[in-house]
Parts: structure tokens; sequence; C-alpha cells
């Protein structure tokens, strides 16, 4: 019987993908405002200290623990500076850069202590939205454990390797001798005695569209051309595993796209949900 690809199971693609439990509104405000509230006084305290928003900013960025200092960024970026990046924001190092590149975009500190002051503490509305970052990758971390769990499960006596939720991804220049891109990252590698049978990438698309979708898409394509070309280059037998899952590889053509990356490769380069894993992922084809 010819195997199924995974253009094959897009008419009930509702049935091949996993759904990881979310919350409700308003349900989540009690904890929320619990969380955050004693972010919301350390940032009026700073805010009454500071004689301009690049002085709140620098102050900001001295603050430890990580943890607070990272909301009290976030805050800062939703009053001060929305358009400032907010991963560079959660770096010490990059605070001098944006005061350089966006300080005279920044609101004058008069007007953001006005606005903070109309505001209750604890403020529901923000405490919410910052409540939306905690658990942000969180279903991404969840899959790769479940995906590991199933591998060995599977294959007892195959070994897979990565960070299994949070950790840093494995560099394929550190596995494979001067692969042109070394600092390509991959979040797993199955292996037998040693020898990598597969590398691959998981993720979890709870809500994807439009860019976003591209992005994905094309990310995947370019790692499997740039890894599969050279292992065909250097008669490796390695192969490329993406594990997607979540109701975004229902929207738009993302399904599609993933199907068309699989016909290129045929055979070399599979797509799978997690419930699809038992049936595709063999050891014949690991092997193969």
């Amino acid at each position: 019987m010819k195997e199924k690809q995974f253009a094959d199971f897009a008419k009930d693609g509702h049935l091949w993908i996993t759904l990881s439990s979310g919350e409700y509104y308003p349900d989540i405000l009690p904890l929320a405002c619990k969380l955050y509230e004693p972010v919301l006084v350390t940032f009026g305290r700073l805010l009454k200290e500071s004689h301009s928003s690049g002085d709140l900013l620098k102050t900001i960025g001295e603050i430890a623990p990580q943890w607070m200092r990272i909301q009290l960024c976030r805050v800062f970026r939703k009053y001060v500076s929305p358009d400032t990046p907010v991963e560079m924001l959660k770096k010490k190092k990059s605070i001098v850069a944006i005061r350089e590149h966006f300080g005279k975009h920044f609101r004058k500190i008069p007007e953001v202590q006005k606005r903070f002051a109309e505001r209750p503490i604890p403020d529901e509305a923000l405490c919410a939205i910052l409540w939306e970052y905690k658990d942000r990758g969180q279903k991404g971390y969840d899959l790769t454990e479940r995906f590991f769990s199933l591998i060995r499960e599977q294959f007892p006596r195959l070994q897979i390797v990565g960070p299994e939720r949070a950790g840093r991804d494995i560099l394929l220049g550190d596995v494979f001798k001067n692969y042109p891109k070394p600092d390509r990252p991959v979040d797993f590698i199955i292996l037998e005695n040693e020898t990598p049978l597969v590398i691959g990438l998981a993720r979890y698309d709870s809500d994807r569209g439009g860019a976003q979708e591209d992005d994905r898409t094309g990310q995947y394509r370019d790692c499997a051309f740039e890894f599969l070309s050279y292992a065909t280059k250097h008669k490796l037998k390695t192969k490329v595993l993406f594990v997607n899952d979540g109701p975004g590889l229902l929207l738009g053509s993302m399904w599609r796209d993933y199907a068309h990356i699989e016909k290129i490769w045929k055979g070399r380069a599979k797509v799978v949900t997690l419930r699809m894993i038992p049936e595709r992922v063999s050891l014949k084809w690991l092997k193969s």
C-alpha cells in the first residue's frame, strides 16, 4: 500500500491536530492582578523619581531580578515607546542604543505620569495584557516534550537530543563538519549509535496567517534545501523531520505549503503532527 503523504491528511486535517488548552477571560484577572500589581507599583515609583523618559528606561535597566526588569520594560513600551522592539528592551546592553535610536519618539515624562495616574492599581486591562506574555512559548515546549516522549517510546534503541522544553538549540555546525551555515539551529536530532538519522524542528501553530504563515513555511523550505543539499553532497542519509501541530495548520495555505516541501524532497523530508507519528515515522524510514 502506498504510504500516505502529508497532503493526503488535509481533508480531515482537524482530526490530526492536537489542541492545547487555553485560559478563559475574565477568569484569569484575579491571578493576573495579583502577579503584576507589584510590577505596576514599582513602575509608578520609578516614574515619580525620573526626570525624563530616557532616565526612566535607564533606571529600569538597572533593576534586578531579571523577571521584574522584563515586566517593567513591557510596561514602559506600552506607556512610553510602543515602537521599540520588545526583544531589544529585554537586553540590558541594548538600553543605550534604544535611548539613542528611539528616544526622540518617547512620550514625555509629564504625559506618562499623567496617564499612569489616571489608571487604577492594579490596572486590570494592563495586567491581562501582561498575562498574555506569561505562557508565550509554553505550547511549543509542551509539543516538544510530548514529541521526545513519543520517539523514546516508539524507538527505545535510538537516541534523541535537543532541548525538551526551554534551552539552547542545537547548531548544525557543532554536529556536521564544514556545514555551510554553522549557526543553523534545529530543535532535535535523532541518532543511532551516535550517527544522525534525522534533524528537525518542532513548532506549535496556535494562530497563523498572512506574513507569519509565509515566514514559517519559507524558513522550513530554506532549512530543508540547505541541509539536504549538504547531505547529498556528503553522501549522508540523514533526513529532515518537521513536527508541527495546532489549529494554525488549518489556516490559509500552510497545509499545502508543507505538503509541497514533502513533494520536492520525496522521502528525504517529512512534515507530521503528533498524531501522525505512529503512522508516518517508522524505523524503516529513519534508517533508509
